[in-house]
């Protein structure tokens, strides 16, 4: 199957850190199909020769045996050109369609990896320019809109030019191969369905933590905020794949289906529930990893005075039979004590103890998302018998916490499909699976909004330490149920 990727945004952040990466190792593993060319496209005045140095000058960065010799750059730089492209211009479209209709590939993917106020007028054009066939694929990266307004907008330009069919919304944590397991451990398994609901889960507790800082995207970061750009698309899939029924399939809409009733079932947000449950923060100066760092509002492209927020914590609650009574928790933010990124499911004690148990020790599953990939599950089992200082043995079993660990680096090799790797190839054979429906992204929208609104009218962001968890009220929140954080218990 020949296929043409254009990548819109070819010389920009996201297609050197994480696009030209993802498809060399699918070009190393044999696993892009062959008959591929990969076109960049940006407004640069670049030759191929010169596009390929530019990728092989940032291919220096990638780590360690990721990074290509001379000889598989080489190989793998022959698949790749440039096309100088203005997408102000409708004169550049017309010389993409020339270009692409000169070799008339099976598959065509447009790849937007640029500002999202584009995408409308990019979309447009590629109908004006014929770039909208049957053959075409169009992958939109986050955050797609600004609020549930311009999301509308965007999807509604896109459905006037192709269909749903041809439409790949990104969400690179669904391509994480622990989310894949995820799914996995939850419908190819008969060991936790049984268990998994109000009877049995307590909480559960989806955590996205970064220790950096907003780095070189400070300009783009203060008019986002890490409501829009980690809890409205990251941390509501996860909670999708979590809470969602099992599909009657393993298609496409049958599990946008079932993650779409997920997020209609989210409970509304009200004045006293958004005081109660929605906590913001963000960072001030302090010491990360031993290094001292500025505080938000000291980074480059930030305003001096700025609201945004770069911590959020909320408690939810799905409102149907399966998980009714159970609290969400969901918490993300950026310069945090460590870089980690996982979900825990905490299961309630047993009815009736008979055994002496240490304090707080719970059964609890951990899926790893980062910085490893894996799965824990923590119980407790028979501890030897110790005898106290007076020489006699303690009344009773004494139980201690155990932890079976299942690490897929260490199981399955680490070279291991990578997210952006696995979703690229999704593209290409025309798999929908991993992607976000428009509906989905329109209902996760909806309910965000009213935190969006409330916060833009609402005064300051709490402060917290960079180097630590984040503002206290977050750890008070939880609290009020009885729990804690993971790192907390």
């Amino acid at each position: 199957m020949s296929f043409d990727l254009v990548l819109f945004g070819g010389t920009g952040d996201l297609a050197w850190r994480k696009l030209m990466p993802a498809l060399f190792q699918a070009f190393r593993h044999g696993s892009l199909p062959e008959g591929g060319r990969i076109i960049g496209v940006a407004r640069d005045d670049l030759s191929d020769d010169a596009y390929r140095q530019l990728i092989q000058s940032r291919f220096e960065a990638v780590e360690g045996s990721k990074r290509p010799n001379p000889e598989e750059f080489k190989a793998f730089a022959s698949l790749l050109h440039f096309l100088r492209v203005d997408l102000s211009k409708p004169e550049d479209y017309k010389r993409l369609a020339d270009m692409l209709a000169a070799r008339n590939a099976d598959t065509v993917v447009m790849y937007l990896a640029t500002a999202p106020g584009l995408f409308t007028q990019a979309v447009e054009q590629f109908a004006v320019a014929g770039l909208n066939g049957p053959h075409v694929r169009l992958v939109l990266e986050k955050p797609l809109g600004h609020d549930l307004a311009s999301n509308r907008e965007i999807n509604a330009a896109v459905r006037k030019v192709l269909t749903e069919q041809q439409v790949f919304r990104i969400d690179h944590y669904l391509g994480k191969p622990s989310v894949q397991n995820l799914f996995a451990m939850r419908f190819g398994n008969a060991l936790f369905e049984p268990i998994w609901r109000r009877e049995y889960i307590a909480n559960i507790q989806i955590t996205i933590a970064e220790d950096l800082g907003v780095e070189k995207r400070g300009a783009f970061y203060d008019q986002t905020g890490a409501l829009r750009d980690m809890v409205q698309n990251h941390a509501l899939q996860l909670l999708c794949a979590i809470g969602m029924e099992p599909p009657i399939n393993a298609h496409a809409d049958a599990i946008r289906d079932e993650k779409l009733k997920v997020l209609r079932a989210l409970e509304p947000w009200t004045a006293e529930t958004i005081g109660l449950h929605a906590i913001r923060g963000q960072y001030a100066a302090g010491t990360s990893y031993g290094k001292r760092v500025p505080g938000y509002r000291d980074e480059p492209g930030v305003d001096p005075e700025s609201r945004t927020e770069t911590f959020v914590a909320l408690r939810t609650e799905i409102a149907n039979w399966r998980w009714a009574g159970v609290p969400f928790y969901i918490r993300t933010g950026k310069r945090l004590a460590s870089r980690d990124a996982r979900i825990e499911v905490n299961f309630k004690p047993t009815p009736h103890a008979i055994y002496s148990t240490p304090t707080n020790a719970i059964n609890k599953l951990v899926i790893n998302l980062q910085p490893r990939d894996g799965l824990e599950l923590h119980m407790l089992a028979q501890a030897q018998n110790g005898r106290q200082r007076n020489g006699n043995r303690r009344n009773g079993p004494q139980l201690a916490p155990v932890q079976l660990d299942l690490d897929f680096d260490k199981r399955f090799g680490a070279e291991r499909v990578g997210a952006y790797e696995r979703l690229l190839l999704d593209v290409i054979d025309g798999r929908l699976n991993l992607f976000v429906r428009s509906d989905e992204q329109e209902e996760a929208w909806r309910w965000v909004e009213p935190l969006i609104e409330t916060w833009e009218a609402d005064g300051e962001p709490r402060p917290y330490a960079a180097g630590t968890w984040g503002p206290s009220a977050a750890s008070a929140m939880i609290a009020r149920d009885g729990y804690a954080w993971g790192e907390e218990q």
